[in-house]
């Protein structure tokens, strides 16, 4: 299991989907079935209902976050949204460099930098998104892939700045495919990951540090990837969406797949 003094934590990704009422909805309807020993709850609402979402999820402990935000102070910039406006309407946390965002949006490891320091700045907790595609996997690349990611996006962020940081592993080509890394392979990566932070950050910020894993993630193959010592949560996409598959991935201890790792 995920070391103890990591808490496992399960976050839902809900991307573009759920207006305010079916948010306010799936979380008094997840939020009834949780109890004391559920891991950690967070799920990354749409912009619309982040504030609706947080007075629905206040009985329940559930944390709320965004999907992303932009790297400036609030200005002129047309259809984005600021940090603070996030924070104000009651997000904890915000996801920074999702493969959608860099792939379908061109967000360069700089730009998701400035945004993570941005993050910071406003008071947000940060959840960094890294991953490989399958071009660069076949290729024998993914370490190398993830470590220019992971020391660009996080450049000149300090040790004190961790403690509101996590890093998500999520390969690109597991991402929506049904296709999901095996736990031995994830368990590798997410140990090139720790040894990454304990190089450049130092042991006792890697040791903290949580990792979360993301890339089809349904209530199969929860279990057998949080059974990894280095995986210490979920990023939960498409699975997310419903409250029945949603609870069962956060209640992962007590779902036996039966596939061997």
């Amino acid at each position: 299991m995920a070391d103890s003094k990591r808490a496992p934590v399960i976050v839902g990704n809900w991307k573009m989907h759920k207006t305010i009422q079916e948010s306010v909805d799936f979380i008094k309807q997840l939020g009834l079935s949780l109890t004391k020993d559920d891991p950690r709850v967070c799920l990354a609402v749409p912009y619309t209902a982040i504030y609706p979402s947080v007075e629905a999820a206040r009985p329940f402990g559930i944390v709320i976050g965004a999907q992303n935000m932009n790297d400036a102070a609030p200005g002129a910039f047309t259809g984005e949204i600021a940090g603070v406006m996030l924070k104000e309407a009651g997000a904890q946390f915000v996801i920074l460099g999702h493969s959608e965002r860099r792939e379908l949006f061109n967000e360069t490891d700089q730009i998701v930098n400035q945004k993570v320091h941005r993050a910071f700045k406003d008071q947000l907790d940060v959840i960094l998104c890294v991953g490989e595609t399958l071009e660069e996997r076949e290729a024998g690349k993914t370490e190398e892939k993830i470590r220019g990611q992971i020391e660009a996006s996080l450049d000149k962020v300090t040790q004190e700045q961790f403690l509101h940081l996590m890093i998500a592993y999520e390969p690109i080509w597991a991402i929506g495919t049904n296709q999901v890394a095996t736990p031995d392979e994830a368990e590798k990566v997410h140990v090139f990951v720790r040894e990454l932070i304990t190089a450049r950050w130092g042991e006792e910020v890697a040791g903290r540090t949580q990792i979360l894993y993301g890339g089809s993630v349904k209530p199969e193959n929860a279990s057998d990837l949080m059974s990894q010592a280095n995986i210490d949560g979920l990023l939960v996409g498409g699975a997310s969406l419903s409250p029945a598959s949603f609870r069962k991935i956060i209640e992962y201890q007590n779902f036996n797949s039966g596939v061997s790792s």
